[in-house]
Parts: structure tokens; sequence; C-alpha cells
């Protein structure tokens, strides 16, 4: 709990997929006695860009202009993703506090979690199959077996 004010602290964690905004409304929806009781936060993850293709496109001397440019976009899309998730609570009349992070969603999504003391973490399920995700690998199912808190997957159903 947060010291101080006895709230329990709820994360969602989003990215750009209709699954993860699907949790936040599910969780809004499902889980409001326990998110008007608490304090709710929501975060996405930056990802680290590859630079390797520039090197190789700009014969090994990647501007850092370039760069620079790279990183903005990142950052202007988890600013939007974010913005819109604090649109969707607020329908909800929910006041969520936001944040991003640059790196891995797997590693920043459970650091944000211990360094916010959170105590549950929402997430979306993509529903991958088993070949998916044995190569690009499952931030939900990483989150269920690496989280320092509960954490609820919210699978999308037709």
């Amino acid at each position: 709990m947060e010291k101080g004010t006895g709230k329990k602290k709820v994360m969602v964690a989003i990215d750009e997929s209709e699954f993860s905004h699907y949790a936040l409304e599910w969780a809004l929806e499902n889980l409001r006695e326990t998110i008007e009781d608490s304090k709710l936060v929501v975060f996405t993850a930056q990802p680290l860009a590859d630079y390797s293709y520039l090197s190789a496109s700009t014969l090994g001397a990647t501007p850092v202009e370039l760069i620079t440019s790279i990183q903005e976009k990142h950052k202007r899309i988890a600013e939007e993703l974010l913005e819109r998730a604090k649109n969707i609570c607020s329908k909800y009349g929910v006041a969520a506090d936001t944040f991003t992070e640059v790196g891995n969603p797997k590693e920043v999504i459970l650091n944000a979690v211990e360094k916010h003391k959170i105590q549950l973490l929402v997430v979306g399920n993509h529903g991958r199959g088993a070949v998916q995700r044995a190569f690009l690998g499952s931030v939900s199912s990483f989150c269920v077996h690496n989280a320092k808190c509960s954490v609820l997957v919210v699978r999308k159903t037709d």
C-alpha cells in the first residue's frame, strides 16, 4: 500500500494494441470498486530502437539528429497512448497517473511495478498461438511469472 494514504496501487500496462486498451476498459468496468479505492497508474514502454540498420544505411556514421528524431517520435507515440488512456479513464470518472520508460517492455514493466510499489498489474493478452509466443515471447506471460505482485491478464473475447 502507498505510505500515508492506505490506498493500494493498480497499474495497467498498455501498448498500441487494441488488446491493451481493452484490458484498460475491462479493468475500469469490472474492477470499479478496487480502482475507486486505489491509485490507478497507466504505463507504457517506449521501445529501444535498433539503430544497426541506420549505421549500415549511412555507411557507419549515423547522424545524431536522426537518432534524436527517432527517440522523439517514440516518446510522442507513448505520450499519445497515455493521453488516450487518460481519456478512457475520465469516461469512467477515474483520474489516473501516467508514465512511460524506455526499454524492453518485459523489463521496464517489472521495474515500474517495483519502483512504484504496485499491488496489482493488469495486462492485455494478444491471443498469439504457441508458435508466435515461442518466437516473440509473451509480455503477459513474462509478467505473470516474474512480477512481484499479483497479475491480471485480460483476454479479449470475440
